[in-house]
């Protein structure tokens, strides 16, 4: 098949499925593996060059919905009258659903039932250990202004649980929600996780969280407890959230998940 993806989380899909060299165009921020950035780039996830994608001529393009915006992109799809899957994953159910989706549309199903018994396993392990320790309780900031953060049904949720912790979001139904930081000092986490969503690793600073109001007063500020995670393995709802559950558990119980590893499955 002629695959297209236009979002990263669902490039990576199709990697995991072992699909890659069926890829013949991605969007500009798809960068896993590493071979898709030699493919044709087709714009921005939010800003995709329907006649770029048509030219290319598609058996399948792979769309999301998991940042808004990006519904002009599937409106442009369905001008053009051009074959496409949509994804909307929120939680690990569902990525295990898209998963078995996408699987299904190129015919590799027998390969999603193995992902996903694997995926399965692995929460269970995480489970298991998250059960012996005392959660921490966790702020996760994915953009800084205005604060947008993951209420309770979002992977993030369910990381934080696998890694022996709590968002203080949790019981907020939104997947994610704009927030005051008057609320988030309220809240007063042990943790502070900065992930902002498209901003690399070295742009994040701590100092810039440390100069807001009232954030002296805050456990995780005077503790020291900021942490910089990496962008690609919390904010896309694809396999690799099970490494960075994994991660996680590690820096906030390093004893009781020292044993733990990244399964090799993972690793394309």
């Amino acid at each position: 098949m002629r695959i297209i993806s236009i979002c990263p989380s669902n490039t990576e899909l199709v990697a995991h499925l072992g699909l890659t060299e069926q890829l013949v165009g991605v969007d500009d921020f798809s960068d896993y593996p590493s071979s898709v950035k030699a493919l044709p780039q087709l714009g921005s996830d939010l800003a995709i060059n329907m006649g770029r994608v048509k030219a290319l001529a598609p058996d399948i393009v792979i769309a999301s919905l998991s940042v808004p915006g990006m519904e002009r992109n599937v409106q442009a799809l369905e001008a053009a009258g051009l074959p496409h899957l949509i994804l909307n994953g929120q939680s690990l159910a569902d990525i295990q659903a898209d998963l078995a989706a996408v699987a299904a549309v190129c015919g590799v199903t027998a390969r999603a039932r193995v992902l996903n018994a694997q995926i399965d396993a692995k929460v269970a392990e995480l489970k298991a250990i998250a059960a012996t320790v005392s959660p921490l309780s966790v702020y996760w900031e994915w953009w800084p202004k205005p604060i947008f953060t993951p209420g309770g049904v979002n992977w993030l949720t369910e990381i934080s649980e696998l890694a022996g912790a709590r968002n203080i979001f949790a019981d907020r139904a939104e997947a994610s929600l704009q927030e005051s930081w008057e609320t988030v000092v309220a809240r007063d986490p042990d943790k502070i996780l900065m992930a902002w969503v498209g901003v690399a690793h070295d742009k994040m600073k701590p100092a810039l969280i440390k100069k807001r109001p009232q954030a002296a007063q805050m456990t995780a500020v005077q503790q020291d407890a900021i942490h910089l995670l990496e962008e690609h393995l919390y904010c896309r709802p694809s396999l690799r959230l099970i490494e960075g559950a994994v991660r996680l558990g590690k820096l906030l119980h390093p004893t009781a998940y020292a044993h733990v590893t990244v399964p090799d499955w993972l690793t394309i």
